[in-house]
């Protein structure tokens, strides 16, 4: 790493390098070659079921069809169908998901990937990957989940895995649906699509309470996607959306006397508010050079802005002290005694480009690619002094950038039965951080080369045998690099070796299942040091992970359904003590669980199909989990630590359909009304009590 105090301007090229490199692949006598077969622009992730055979990992696809029978409510609903992956609510209604893979920390999703239709999805992926944003569910018709060595085609965070949401295709003949949903807690959900031609245009806007009182959100979500080809060998997808969000919202969370005296639902800041806005440009380009080599290039951009005006950050931070007395004893408070009211206003921009080369020969196939990727943050606090003050005094003022360069190359062999796939991938990262309020500055730099190897046997045409193993990174943020003052912080990158092994098989007609053992060793992994009102510092250790994934679906030709997803975490270690990076104090205990890591977690769903009849019962279960390094077992008085007890939320949908055009359904969430505490981050924070929804879709 290195350090100065003035900002440099990085030389574009590099980029221009990359792109001319890319296309300098190109066979000069590609116009003889005879023209392949048409398809619409993508960047494959897993791709089609027809891919897993050669897939030296574990990856799992979540259909159309699965989603929508089971109407799920949030992202963190579809995701625990996946082995592997443990999904935490926060509000109840997804928007900030906090997901993680095989036992790291999900907070704020901050150690996976996470892409929309291949491409860059989270605001600031390199310099800040924390999820404040994140669409609704109901956009996507599909979800990928990889794991393994092939992660290392995408990044940057390649220590958990990625997760891929799919939107539908462009319609090429006219068609659509509407739909429309209310239910209990005031829910209401409507949905438009139409298209024809190559065009599609999808609006959404959703509305509920959320899962305690005095939250209340209102979402608007507008995409459009057009593609066609261009030629025989020419092929684009265009994509534009809009997102915004109106929500009364809270960050506290419950001391445990407020949880026991007032109830799980409690929220007394009902002057908390979360307004944000995306807009999200992309375009991906095929160039079908020859019938077996395609040169895939997206631009995309994106600009989001937030504002969180709260009055309290954690169950007993210094904003409103006075309070706090109040609320340690359970003593029900009212905000509006409390003069103050902070604004944390973030305002994010970000784009890049990518060109991916993928070239079919006679022992396989070839595929590289590189990125050039920009963000920018623009970071203020505002402090009132009244309870729904709107301004006030500037606290921070900050400007944060990162220019990052990346590329990977990957060759799959295939020999006989087996396909043997190494990959490397390579990160240039440049960090900027400039405070506005006193002028100072500095500059860090990051960079990093990750290797990998995937391989499968397939002894017949229903078994797979698949392993993987590779070197996992993960960049830290700006403001870990460098601190306020512009000085450069002692803190390293991620870095992990991840090693799986396991089988993918159809023993049945209509059956499949997919096993895997997984030993994840991390060097240096980063605990979470950014829960505002400083109450977590920012530390790094080593860590060890171990265990079994089980996923098994079935649809019989009775009319007889079902799924699940196991998995089995029984190592996840600190095996050095985490430090402070700050000044080196030891935070962890050396030896303990791992935080936010259940040992056992399982979905299991069974449904029966009958005529217009399909309908299904789900069990989603989450073991017992700590919520700090020591394990604290007693809640502490702020809600803040202590064991969070396992619990199981028992979920329900019955399909009807009318005829082609019209269908109808009722949903049950949480259907036992369950109240469950789902983290202790900044205080105690609960799941979503029982939703009761019914619906009605017309396609035409």
């Amino acid at each position: 790493m290195k350090s100065c105090l003035s900002r440099k301007t990085l030389s574009p090229t590099p980029l221009v390098l990359a792109i001319a490199a890319a296309y300098a692949c190109l066979p000069a006598a590609h116009a003889k070659e005879s023209a392949p077969e048409k398809t619409l622009a993508t960047v494959k992730v897993i791709g089609g079921e027809e891919n897993l055979p050669t897939l030296g990992g574990a990856g799992q696809i979540l259909g159309k069809k699965e989603l929508e029978d089971a109407h799920v409510f949030t992202v963190n609903e579809a995701l625990r169908k996946v082995p592997g992956v443990h999904a935490r609510d926060e509000e109840g209604f997804g928007l900030r998901p906090n997901i993680a893979m095989r036992g790291l920390n999900p907070t704020r999703s901050t150690k996976i990937t996470l892409l929309e239709d291949g491409l860059p999805l989270a605001y600031a992926p390199y310099g800040d990957n924390a999820s404040y944003y994140h669409p609704m569910v109901d956009r996507y018709e599909r979800i990928e989940v990889l794991k393994g060595a092939s992660s290392l085609m995408f990044g940057p965070q390649t220590v958990g895995g990625v997760v891929n949401y799919i939107t539908p295709a462009p319609r090429q003949n006219f068609g659509g649906y509407v739909q429309g949903v209310v239910g209990s807690r005031d829910f209401f959900n409507g949905k438009v699509n139409v298209g024809g031609g190559g065009l599609t245009l999808d609006y959404g806007h959703k509305q509920g309470d959320g899962a305690r009182d005095n939250m209340n959100h209102k979402l608007d979500d507008f995409n459009v996607k057009y593609g066609a080809m261009l030629g025989d060998r020419n092929a684009i997808t265009l994509r534009a959306n809009f997102y915004k969000e109106d929500s009364t919202l809270t960050y506290s969370g419950l001391t445990q006397a407020e949880y026991d005296r007032q109830g799980a639902r409690y929220n007394p800041f009902k002057n908390d508010r979360f307004e944000a806005e995306r807009t999200g440009l992309s375009a991906t380009h095929d160039f079908l050079i020859d019938d077996k080599s395609t040169l895939t290039t997206s631009l995309y951009y994106s600009k989001f802005d937030r504002d969180w005006w709260r009055q309290a950050s954690n169950s007993q931070d210094a904003q409103c002290a006075a309070l706090n007395p109040s609320r340690l004893a359970g003593v029900a408070i009212n905000p509006d005694a409390c003069n103050s009211t902070q604004g944390r206003l973030r305002s994010y921009e970000t784009w890049g480009i990518e060109p991916r080369l993928t070239v079919a020969h006679g022992l396989g196939e070839f595929q590289a690619g590189v990125r050039a990727h920009f963000e920018e943050q623009d970071r203020k606090q505002v402090n009132g002094t009244s309870p729904m003050a709107r301004s006030g005094t500037l606290v921070e003022s900050n400007l944060r950038k990162t220019s990052a360069y990346s590329g990977f190359i990957a060759n799959r062999f295939d020999i006989g039965q087996f396909s043997v796939t190494p990959i490397a991938r390579y990160e240039s990262i440049k960090a900027e951080r400039t405070n506005r309020l006193t002028g100072q500055s500095g500059e860090s730099s990051v960079h990093a080369f990750t290797p990998g190897i995937g391989a499968t046997w397939n002894p017949t045409r229903t078994l797979t045998v698949f392993t993987s193993l590779h070197k996992g990174f993960a960049p830290p943020r700006v403001e870990d690099l460098i601190g306020g003052t512009g000085t450069v912080v002692d803190v390293d990158y991620e870095k992990s070796l991840n090693f799986e092994f396991g089988v993918r098989s159809q023993p049945l007609q209509g059956v499949s299942v997919q096993a895997a053992y997984f030993r994840n060793d991390y060097d240096n992994l980063i605990a979470v040091g950014s829960i505002a009102g400083g109450s977590t510092p920012l530390s790094q250790g080593k860590a060890l992970f171990e265990g079994l994934e089980l996923a098994a679906n079935a649809e019989l030709s009775n009319g007889v359904f079902g799924r699940m997803a196991y998995t089995w975490l029984p190592t996840a270690e600190q095996t050095e003590a985490f430090r402070n990076v700050a000044n080196g104090a030891v935070v962890g205990v050396q030896g303990k669980r791992q935080a936010y890591a259940p040992e056992h977690t399982l979905t299991a769903a069974l449904g029966y199909g009958i005529g217009p009849f399909r309908g299904e019962v789900e069990a989603q279960y989450v073991g017992s989990q700590y919520s700090d390094f020591a394990n604290t077992v007693a809640p502490t008085a702020d809600g803040q630590k202590g064991e969070i007890a396992a619990y199981t939320v028992w979920n329900a949908a019955l399909n009807y359909r009318f005829d082609k055009s019209l269908s109808a359904f009722i949903t049950g969430k949480n259907v036992f009304d369950k109240t469950y505490i789902v983290d202790r981050t900044r205080g105690i924070q609960v799941g979503m009590p029982r939703l009761i929804q019914v619906g009605v879709k017309y396609a035409f």
